[in-house]
């Protein structure tokens, strides 16, 4: 428990002085990181203190299906139901060639990944995690237009990231060798149940807590933990199943806005405050992870971080927002701050607890770290001074311009890329 009593004291400190960390580019991320990196290299001997370990990783798990309940509960669906709408443009054609690029940039630096193994690692990193920018969606100085499509974003790509992840694990493992039987069950078990079990739970207990509302059986101090109740029952439920808690949890936070509009004001009131204990623990574990791995890291992993960061993330960006309208530099500030984090890091340990014993396991893990690493310092360090270069840049912007919502149409006969910011 050493490691725990560690985290608890670094947390209590932390809170001491986070308002004047909050007006520096030292974000909470940056510090649980460096400190559990920190800990374990100056303290090798915690290196075999595996019970703090597992503590914190299932923690992680727990963290990440709140998380996907809660962005999933949250997400106005009206949003997604326009394809000139941003979030929609990012959610499709830019997630599929970020996975297209991410798995094509596998395979180029490290030739040794099968095709499914370059899926996997390409899935793990494809979500992005408001969390780590959050000071950009939650900024005035930015456009509510361009902080909500980043938000929204981040909130639904890692319950998509989920499937590809399974499907791609399923192929890596050869479950297609001799027969589809294997491959079809794993799909009907962990994507199948899960959503069918994500529904059943959402839909259910979203009536049952509009109707206790209505009848005002239920306090009003309790509305919080009920509906948190739900994702923790998809947890539950899907591990008796032998089906995807994370699918679970996702369509469950979907489902139940059907019932329970109330629902995601309270997921969020949760998740602001024990939410951000459950973050910054996966943020410590993650820095003792990094730790452990310092040495093996090679110049492949680092060449890989930086790409992912820029060509895999930024390049599909821009595709997808062709004909938006929008400035060169609007295009260039949503594609750069799609941090990995959170998300990236809890897939990373799904995909190491099943021991697979793929070849390319080790390239795997070592990538995401650092494609991890990089972004939480990287994205943290240029948060600030980003957000106020971005500011400067719109200022010239007309009010009807569509970083703003006005109302200049996408052109659909435009070619180019974007239109300059004067």
């Amino acid at each position: 428990m050493t490691l725990v009593a560690i985290f608890i004291t670094l947390l209590f400190l932390h809170s001491l002085v986070s308002a004047r960390l909050e007006r520096t580019v030292v974000t909470g991320p940056i510090v649980f990181t460096v400190a559990g990196t920190l800990l374990l290299l100056l303290n090798p001997v915690l290196r075999d203190r595996e019970s703090g370990r597992e503590l914190f990783l299932t923690v992680a798990e727990i963290g990440l299906v709140l998380l996907l309940f809660t962005d999933a509960s949250r997400t106005d669906l009206h949003l997604l139901k326009n394809i000139r709408n941003l979030p929609t443009r990012l959610l499709s054609v830019g997630m599929l060639l970020t996975l297209l690029l991410g798995a094509l940039g596998a395979l180029i630096i490290f030739p040794g990944l099968s095709i499914w193994e370059a899926g996997i690692l390409a899935s793990i990193l494809a979500p992005t995690d408001a969390g780590l920018g959050q000071i950009i969606v939650n900024s005035p100085r930015v456009p509510v237009r361009v902080r909500q499509a980043l938000n929204v974003e981040a909130g639904l790509n890692d319950g998509l990231s989920v499937p590809f992840l399974l499907f791609f694990i399923a192929l890596a493992d050869g479950r297609t060798e001799g027969s589809h039987s294997s491959l079809i069950r794993f799909i009907i078990e962990q994507l199948g149940f899960g959503a069918i079990i994500g529904l059943a739970i959402g839909l259910a207990g979203g009536w049952l807590l509009g109707a206790a509302q209505r009848r005002k059986w239920m306090a009003e101090s309790w509305q919080q933990l009920g509906v948190v109740a739900l994702p923790l029952l998809c947890l539950m439920a899907s591990e008796a199943a032998d089906a995807s808690m994370f699918i679970a949890a996702f369509v469950a936070g979907l489902a139940v806005q059907v019932k329970f509009k109330e629902a995601a004001a309270h997921s969020v009131e949760f998740t602001e405050g024990w939410g951000q204990l459950f973050n910054l623990s996966v943020f410590f574990l993650f820095g003792l992870l990094v730790a452990r791995e310092w040495t093996r890291f090679n110049w492949t992993n680092a060449l890989y971080a930086v790409i992912s960061l820029t060509i895999v993330r930024m390049l599909p960006v821009a595709i997808s927002l062709i004909g938006a309208r929008l400035c060169r530099a609007t295009v260039l500030f949503m594609g750069w701050f799609g941090p990995r984090g959170l998300a990236s890091i809890v897939l990373g340990l799904v995909y190491l607890e099943r021991n697979t014993r793929q070849h390319g396991e080790s390239t795997i893990r070592l990538s995401v770290m650092a494609t991890v690493l990089f972004s939480i310092l990287a994205h943290g360090l240029s948060a600030l001074p980003g957000m106020g270069l971005y500011s400067r840049a719109i200022d010239s912007l007309p009010p009807d311009a569509p970083e703003f919502g006005g109302s200049r149409s996408p052109d659909p006969d435009s070619r180019t890329l974007a239109g300059p910011c004067s």
